[in-house]
């Protein structure tokens, strides 16, 4: 794809974030539209942001669960970058700041060491993890009514919105991260259950895939940032009102209130 075009689709999901107007699917306007193309979209976004001065905390991992993949006729996850201003530190989330919000109960890795190279295994990750948290993902999308494919899920930053981090911090080895479960409450109603081993069988090896497909495009994981790693379950919509808890085994709970 030219460059021009590549342009011309970041430039109309820029606006689309920050003007609060969704726009039409990318892949419907353009058949030839690729995943790498669709990153580089994403990624002029990211330096354009980046030179407004915001900061990037971390990424993030979507697209981990079986379902999900066959739904949008995918055989991997994709990934978007999460930054500082996107940590809802009080669990309180601006919805006149979001277009159409879901929310995603998972884990959080917190990294200690970078992790790079194109060989990354899950032995490399507990290693450079300074802790695992629980956490919810607030994914949204500047795609009108969420009628996304790959494309365009990538091209707008993995469906990025906001996140906010439990408490409870546990360092990687210290609990079988593949069988912790998780209960998610919306409004106190069971909303949605789920376990580790939805995320890729391991959400070790979701953030281990992370670094290697990073690592094609000569990026690394840095210490210090925070890595989501796949929803345990599938996404509720959320709206002004509502209130959300996760509970987690081991990691107690994550809540999150919509205002």
């Amino acid at each position: 794809m030219s460059g021009d075009k590549i342009t011309v689709f970041a430039d109309e999901l820029f606006r689309a974030e920050r003007e609060r107007k969704a726009v039409p699917p990318l892949s419907g306007r353009d058949a030839s539209l690729t995943v790498d193309d669709a990153y580089q979209i994403q990624l002029v976004n990211i330096r354009r942001v980046v030179e407004m001065g915001h900061v990037i905390s971390g990424k993030k991992i979507g697209l981990t669960s079986p379902g999900i993949q066959k739904q949008l006729g995918v055989n991997e996850p994709d990934y978007g970058h999460l930054f500082a201003a996107m940590d809802c530190k009080d669990g309180v989330v601006n919805t006149a700041e979001l277009l159409q919000p879901k929310i995603e109960g998972e884990l959080a890795f917190v990294l200690k060491a970078d992790l790079s190279g194109g060989k990354v295994g899950r032995e490399d990750v507990l290693a450079a993890t300074d802790y695992v948290v629980a956490a919810f993902e607030i994914v949204d999308s500047r795609v009108a009514d969420w009628k996304i494919k790959l494309v365009d899920t990538v091209a707008d930053n993995a469906s990025s919105g906001r996140y906010v981090l439990g408490s409870v911090k546990l360092g990687p080895s210290e609990v079988d991260l593949s069988s912790v479960t998780m209960k998610l409450y919306k409004n106190g109603s069971l909303a949605g259950e789920g376990a580790g081993s939805a995320v890729l069988g391991d959400p070790c090896v979701s953030v281990a895939w992370l670094a290697n497909r990073l690592w094609g495009y000569g990026v690394a994981l840095k210490a210090g940032e925070v890595v989501l790693s796949g929803a345990f379950s599938a996404a509720p919509p959320a709206a002004k009102g509502d209130s959300f808890t996760a509970e987690f085994s081991s990691f107690g709970e994550v809540k999150a209130a919509f205002r």
